[in-house]
């Protein structure tokens, strides 16, 4: 079976699925709300966000939201939904994620309580 592109899924990649997961967002939400979530350890710029945004719309994981659905305002901006893939994806990172965690812990790298 060929390898998957994202497998494993690249850090930036993973947290864009994560910022979707509650939420349509565009470009600029996305990079707030990743901001947000990792306590400000990843600022997502353009060149990150919008080369990654666009893997991850080749490979079907988020999808582009119709301007009719997106209620974005001025309608210049492209808002960004999680596909039912992306979010299988982003299970499948967040599982692989924490059976590395478990390994850590097993071998006394990382102590406390985080899974």
């Amino acid at each position: 079976m060929p390898k998957r592109r994202f497998d494993p899924l690249p850090a930036a990649a993973f947290q864009i699925l994560l910022a979707l997961v509650e939420e349509d967002l565009h470009g600029y939400g996305i990079m707030r709300q990743v901001k947000e979530q990792t306590g400000g350890s990843m600022r997502l710029g353009p060149g990150t966000l919008y080369s990654s945004v666009q893997s991850l719309l080749d490979e079907g994981l988020i999808m582009e939201v119709d301007e009719k659905q997106a209620e974005a305002g001025d309608g210049r901006r492209r808002v960004y939904r999680l596909t039912k893939a992306g979010h299988e994806v982003a299970c499948a990172e967040a599982e692989r994620l924490a059976g590395v965690l478990r390994v850590a812990r097993a071998k006394r790298v990382l102590r406390g309580e985080y899974v």
